[in-house]
């Protein structure tokens, strides 16, 4: 694996290459990307592509990325914008893309944007909250999160969010009348560590989750786009973004194995299941439905 690191006006982006290039089995590079997760959430599913040239970066302000901007927020735009100088410098041409979470709505903003960047598109639950039938809800119950993460810290947040991202179904009056979660019941710590400022936590990357795709440039581009989801996420908040998205665009789903970090080994938490997820990728880049 070579490490680069590439000088834009806005930040130092630093991506790596797993293979040669240019590439000597006749594919483009496969490109993986997440959002706020870098590059290490890409270990393991790298790792079952030792055929293919991969390519992995962080996002600007997030890992060994840093920002020179001066901003602290996260948009689809601006990620778009640096995926695609990412792109120009591997100088390889247009790139296969696998992009989860935060990362498959860049990737939407990228194709949107940037139509030639990329020839197949796997866009993982894109967690677009706004395009499900209850998004008004889904974007209180967001804004839950973010206040209990102000309130008491990044446990009690992350306690809030794990128990918004497993509510089975829509948001109802249900789930906003019922206690506030308590981090030890998920084996979190209690302290607050007197941080406010996590991506995922706080109010940064709320133009990710209330991104809107171009579904008109997405349809014009001719980047062929599939959207994901993981079998065991159909009924919670993701599965239920994934699916709004693809009704957007015209089209079904397409089933991967596992949940929402099924691309992972144990390494995160829970672990996924990320053997058959690479069986089911390499199906998908192939063209199987």
């Amino acid at each position: 694996m070579e490490t680069y690191t590439l000088e834009t006006v806005g930040a130092d982006l630093v991506y790596d290459v797993r293979g040669p290039l240019p590439t000597t089995d006749g594919r483009p590079p496969l490109f993986m990307i997440g959002q706020p997760m870098d590059a290490t959430g890409f270990a393991a599913l790298a790792a079952r592509f030792p055929e293919r040239t991969v390519v992995t970066y962080d996002p600007r302000g997030l890992g060994r990325s840093t920002r020179k901007d001066g901003r602290t927020d996260h948009t689809p735009q601006t990620q778009a914008d640096d995926v695609h100088a990412v792109v120009e410098a591997l100088g390889a041409g247009p790139v296969e893309m696998f992009a989860s979470s935060g990362g498959a709505v860049t990737a939407l903003a990228v194709v949107a944007a940037y139509p030639t960047d990329v020839t197949t598109l796997v866009a993982h639950e894109p967690p677009l909250i706004t395009l499900t039938p209850d998004g008004p809800a889904a974007v209180r119950a967001r804004a839950g999160v973010r206040e209990a993460y102000e309130k008491r810290g990044r446990w009690a947040g992350m306690a809030a969010f794990v128990a918004m991202t497993s509510w089975e179904g829509e948001f109802t009056e249900a789930y906003f009348a019922r206690p506030e979660p308590d981090p030890a019941a998920f084996g979190m710590p209690t302290q607050d560590d007197g941080s406010r400022d996590d991506p995922l936590l706080s109010d940064r990357s709320w133009a990710v989750s209330g991104y809107r795709p171009d579904a008109a440039a997405l349809a014009a581009a001719p980047t062929r786009v599939v959207i994901a989801v993981g079998e065991e996420s159909r009924d919670v908040q993701t599965g239920r973004t994934s699916a709004a998205t693809a009704a957007l665009l015209g089209q079904r789903v397409t089933v991967f194995p596992s949940h929402h970090a099924g691309f992972c080994d144990g390494e995160f938490g829970y672990p996924g299941k990320p053997d058959e997820f690479a069986h089911r990728l390499r199906q998908v880049l192939d063209g199987t439905p």
